[in-house]
């Protein structure tokens, strides 16, 4: 099996310490642990873990916590991995075979798409389509389905575009999934990050053959403790167990132990709370910055999530575009080719950091697309500056 070089980690894990303004990140600015455990006996009380081995597939509480994010759910259907990456990768381990064919949304966080291609199944993209709202059509689904379908994957919240899957679209990729015995993996690590209203509806407990995974890094600003969950009928979880055991064998047991205090219903609610207020306070600022750049810039915005998907109108790829910003303004975005190579004018911006930073780093990037039109010989006169 050979693997493919995972590009969007590559880059931000080579460049996101050697920039001034990170504003690539996918998730929302951390909490530190005295935030999330701010009451003193409670964190004295988690000082005295004793650093041994954990429960493998997760505590019971912490397993029992999670399931009370999905209806109908149990402890025995909720497996812990190290971060959602992990819950995708036994899925995908677990599920495809040679010459399966998987049906994977595009644009996607690639993590899914490539492994299956290197555990040489054929994937299909079931491409999201920017004049739908970042939507997919279902004639298209439709057409791709067949019998040799093992995995449709889906990212709902969506990474990049921010859009939600309607209930009706949740149910076709249900029926069609049904239609050929094939598996939905619901990547649904940015439930619980929308900007209003209620948490994202799960396809948990939609048809009898989903997984859903999820973790803590995005829509509970806790991407330090590389903790995630897939949630799946108890004999696949069985399955996966095994799976996990050849991979990180286990969490952390601090993971756990936070993990379990992070799901609790008071303080899910304190950190959905102080989610929607960093994001309220920061996307307009993203609002601001793409009206001013209307002339070569568009953009949809997105439901639920930390990031902008936005598309531009310059004669430069975005991985030159990007590259640029990293060198001549210390800046680092996401190039959309990281994405696939049908994205190559678009970029992503993660607008959930520090608020002064992303003004700053707007900013700069202002003066790079200027930069850019001028050496392009373009007229900047009906172009605002940020």
């Amino acid at each position: 099996m050979q693997i493919p070089r995972f590009e969007l980690e590559r880059w931000q894990s080579v460049w996101e310490n050697q920039v001034e303004i990170n504003i690539s990140e996918s998730g929302v600015l951390p909490l530190t642990v005295a935030e999330l455990v701010p009451d003193a006996a409670a964190l004295q009380r988690l000082l005295s873990t004793p650093l041994g081995y954990p429960q493998t597939n997760g505590s019971e509480p912490t397993r029992a916590a999670v399931a009370a994010l999905y209806p109908q759910a149990s402890p025995a259907n909720v497996l812990m991995t190290t971060g959602c990456a992990e819950a995708n990768f036994l899925a995908v381990w677990a599920l495809v075979e040679p010459r399966d064919e998987v049906i994977f949304m595009q644009p996607n966080y690639l993590q899914i798409g490539q492994l299956a291609a290197s555990l040489g199944a054929r994937v299909h993209e079931l491409r999201l389509r920017e004049e739908l709202a970042w939507r997919f059509d279902g004639d298209d689904l439709r057409r791709l389905v067949n019998e040799r379908t093992s995995i449709i994957a889906v990212c709902n919240p969506n990474n990049p575009t921010g859009a939600v899957m309607t209930e009706e679209a949740m149910e076709e990729v249900c029926g069609c999934a049904a239609r050929v015995g094939a598996w939905v993996l619901a990547d649904e690590v940015y439930r619980g990050a929308e900007f209003s209203g209620g948490l994202t509806p799960t396809f948990w407990n939609r048809y009898e053959r989903v997984l859903c995974t999820g973790g803590l890094s995005k829509a509970y600003s806790l991407p330090g403790l590389r903790t995630g969950w897939v949630v799946a009928p108890p004999e696949m979880v069985d399955r996966l167990w095994s799976y996990h055991d050849y991979t990180t064998i286990g969490i952390s047991m601090l993971s756990d132990r936070l993990a379990a205090i992070a799901l609790e219903p008071a303080t899910r609610r304190r950190i959905r709370e102080r989610l929607q207020g960093v994001l309220r306070r920061n996307y307009p600022l993203v609002q601001e910055w793409v009206a001013a750049q209307a002339e070569v810039v568009r953009h949809i915005p997105p439901v639920a999530g930390a990031i902008a998907w936005i598309g531009y109108e310059l004669d430069i790829i975005a991985d030159e575009l990007a590259d640029e910003l990293r060198r001549t303004q210390s800046v680092l975005i996401v190039p959309g080719t990281q994405f696939g190579p049908e994205f190559n004018r678009f970029i992503r911006i993660g607008f959930a950091g520090e608020h002064l930073h992303l003004q700053q780093g707007l900013a700069r990037l202002s003066e790079a697309l200027a930069a850019t039109l001028s050496n392009q010989g373009i007229s900047l006169a009906d172009i605002s500056k940020f």
